[in-house]
């Protein structure tokens, strides 16, 4: 079997994922963005088969959506990005903030996978994901905005503490292991200016100016982007559906068949 060929303008680093369910083979690759090199998990060949779907984890830290991206690629090409890449052995590619993040998901979007994705980001990833998407228009086809941050109640730090600890206490214990070592990685520093750049953020006010159809997804104990957030920023959208599922904010790992159930539907969302 000939090995994937690279994206079109840069190159691929492809290392297998020792882990293999179902017929979905997963890689780490390298693609070239510009000067950087932006590294991701998923199918290796982004341009066969139906529409990619390419997630982008919360806090610079995708270990708790390998499951979800697992179920995505059994369906189709997808692609799970590590970024800013704090356990990346070259470095992070980009800052920390929303800006810089969504700058460089945006770049990926113009040179790595050859037409429009379903482009769909977790927590603050969402965020990420959304000023990407109003700053890419022709590059995403769908947009998914999982339990995304935050509501303008805790955009002060004592409310989010109080909402972090009430959603907390409803999360598998099984989630720690999956983000804890790019937490370590990165350091309480770069985690706060994430967590602070995502709090100045007003999701709200760029819903409007996305052309793309728009589903965002929560949980009903999410207490860090509640179900009446989640159907606010649907109501923001000129294409916009909220969806409500079980869990809490860390639900794409605990519940990856429902996410992933989702996000392969969007491939073919006309809404």
């Amino acid at each position: 079997m000939p090995p994937p060929q690279p994206p079109v303008g840069g190159y691929s680093s492809i290392m297998p994922i020792t882990t293999q369910h179902g017929h979905a083979l997963l890689h780490v690759t390298h693609d070239r963005v510009g000067a950087s090199a932006v590294r991701s998990m998923g199918t290796a060949d982004l341009r066969t088969g139906s529409v990619p779907v390419v997630l982008v984890p919360g806090l610079g830290a995708p270990g708790y959506l390998l499951r979800t991206l697992e179920r995505c690629a059994r369906s189709g090409p997808a692609r799970l990005l590590d970024v800013p890449g704090y356990r990346d052995p070259a470095g992070p590619v980009c800052g920390e903030t929303l800006g810089a993040l969504a700058d460089t998901v945006a770049r990926w979007l113009a040179d790595v996978p050859g037409g429009p994705v379903v482009l769909a980001g977790h927590s603050t990833g969402a965020q990420v994901a959304l000023h990407a998407a109003a700053r890419s228009p022709g590059r995403v086809r769908a947009l998914v905005l999982m339990a995304p941050t935050f509501p303008p109640p805790l955009r002060r730090t004592a409310p989010l503490s109080v909402a972090a600890f009430r959603t907390a206490v409803q999360e598998s214990p099984g989630v720690v292991p999956a983000v804890l070592p790019s937490y370590l990685a990165a350091g309480p520093r770069r985690l706060l200016t994430c967590a602070r750049s995502a709090q100045a953020d007003a999701p709200e006010a760029v819903l409007p100016h996305v052309t793309c159809p728009v589903t965002v997804l929560g949980a009903e104990d999410d207490a860090l982007s509640p179900p009446g957030w989640v159907r606010h920023l649907a109501g923001r959208a000129a294409r916009g559906r909220a969806v409500v599922v079980r869990g809490a904010h860390a639900f794409p790992h605990r519940h990856p068949d429902v996410t992933a159930e989702v996000l392969n539907g969007a491939r073919r969302t006309s809404f």
